[in-house]
């Protein structure tokens, strides 16, 4: 292993199709191994258990372990993007086959995950001494679904 901490999602019976979607959507991406239920387990045999993966380099693992926990907003998997092309890439692909936008650069994809698809320089602009600027800043963010690179961009220049 090598990390310390690798985040893992729990999913009813999606965890293999989970991780393929997002191994797709992300460079530098692959499933690394999958195990899978044996005979008289909690599901049918054959069906994978646990799915390990990596997403641009961050180790995570997935879990079928049933209906009893769902995703909500309490966490989410932040993107950052460089420019208008890669959010509108990230933003596309992850709501693409029933997603759901929210606010704010954050999305639900199909299988309930929440993500946050921001600018890099966004924690830039939050911790900086500039309170004007960051208020204005905040302001025109806190109105968009999908971030709009320009818009944020002249906000900020003032």
């Amino acid at each position: 292993m090598a990390t310390k901490i690798t985040p893992m999602l729990w999913f009813d019976t999606q965890a293999e199709e989970a991780t393929k979607f997002y191994t797709s959507i992300f460079p530098n991406s692959k499933i690394t191994g999958v195990s899978r239920y044996a005979e008289n387990m909690p599901m049918p045999k054959g069906t994978a258990l646990t799915v390990s993966f990596i997403l641009d380099g961050q180790e995570f693992t997935a879990l079928n372990g049933g209906p009893q926990f769902k995703f909500n907003e309490a966490i989410s998997l932040v993107v950052h993007c460089r420019d208008q092309k890669e959010i509108d890439h990230y933003w596309d692909r992850l709501l693409a086959g029933g997603g759901e936008p929210s606010a704010c650069g954050w999305l639900k994809d199909r299988y309930g995950v929440s993500w946050q698809v921001v600018p890099t320089f966004m924690m830039e602009i939050l911790e900086s001494e500039d309170h004007a600027r960051t208020g204005r800043v905040l302001q025109v963010m806190m109105q968009m679904v999908k971030f709009d690179l320009a818009a944020i961009e002249k906000v900020a220049r003032g």
